[in-house]
Order: C-alpha cells, then structure tokens, then sequence
C-alpha cells in the first residue's frame, strides 16, 4: 500500500508530494480542532482519580466481584478503559508486573485491554474533528460494548485460565 498509493498516482499525473502537503495542513487544522476537546476529556479522568471517586466505586463494587469469584483488581481496569487509552495501559502494566502475566488476573486484564477500546476518546476526537454535537446513540451503544467486552473478557478467562 505504501508503494502503491504513490505510484499509481503518479501514473495517473497527480502530484503526489504537493497532495500530500495539502492533506497533511487539513490534518493540522483537525488536530487544533480537537485540543480543547481532548483538553476536556482529560481534566474529566484526571477529577475523577484524583477526587477519590474510583476508590469510592471500588468499595461498593468489589464485595459482590469476590462473591462470584471475579477479581476486583481489575475493575478499574473496566472503569478505565473506556475514559483513557494510556490510563488504562498504565494500569494494566502494574495489574502484570504486581501479579504476573500468566495470572488469572494479568490474563482478564490482557484480555480486556484488547477486547474494549477508549469510547469516550474516541467520540471526543472523531465527534469533535467533524462537529458532531448529538453523540448520544454512539455513546450508549460504545459503552455497551464496552460493558460486554468486559464481560466477556472476564468470562472466558474464568471459563479457560481457573
């Protein structure tokens, strides 16, 4: 694709370096477009931590989570994941390196990390890039797949790793 893309439009005389230049001063444009966005989205997760809020849901949460014999660790991985792409990497980084990789926690947090994706970050930047106001049918059906993602994640691991 890499060599493709250019030579075929350069068989068809399209100026391929000056196209280039072109898409990429759009591309800058969109990236200015999103900052306050992201700058947002980001101030949002960082209020969330660090208010004590996502300890707060843990101790709700985290008694019936042993009751069914899922680890409560890596809840706020599930609570992560969907706000921050690096956030929840960060913690699933310390998930591994605190219990191992080949853990039954280390294995859900993997597996979770690659079966849900950062809905929120990606609706802020594709939403914002292109000014979509009304999100609100992609936001419900991007957190239910991320609520099934983790679902899943955690119970094919306790089906196949326990």
């Amino acid at each position: 694709m890499i060599t493709f893309i250019p030579l075929y439009a350069f068989t068809r005389k399209v100026p391929v370096y000056e196209s280039f230049v072109e898409g990429a001063k759009d591309g800058f444009g969109t990236a200015i477009a999103i900052i306050p966005h992201l700058v947002g989205m980001l101030v949002a997760i960082s209020v969330f931590r660090a208010s004590g809020a996502l300890d707060f849901m843990m101790g709700f949460i985290a008694p019936a989570l042993k009751g069914i014999g899922v680890p409560p660790e890596v809840l706020p991985l599930g609570l992560l994941r969907p706000l921050t792409g690096t956030g929840s990497l960060a913690y699933t980084t310390d998930l591994i390196s605190v219990h191992g990789p080949d853990s039954l926690i280390g294995m859900i947090a993997s597996t979770i990390q690659g079966s849900t994706d950062t809905t929120l970050y990606v609706l802020t930047v594709y939403f914002g890039a292109v000014g979509i106001r009304n999100g609100r049918y992609a936001l419900k059906v991007g957190l239910f797949s991320d609520i099934v993602g983790f679902v899943a994640s955690i119970a094919v691991c306790l089906l196949a790793f326990s």
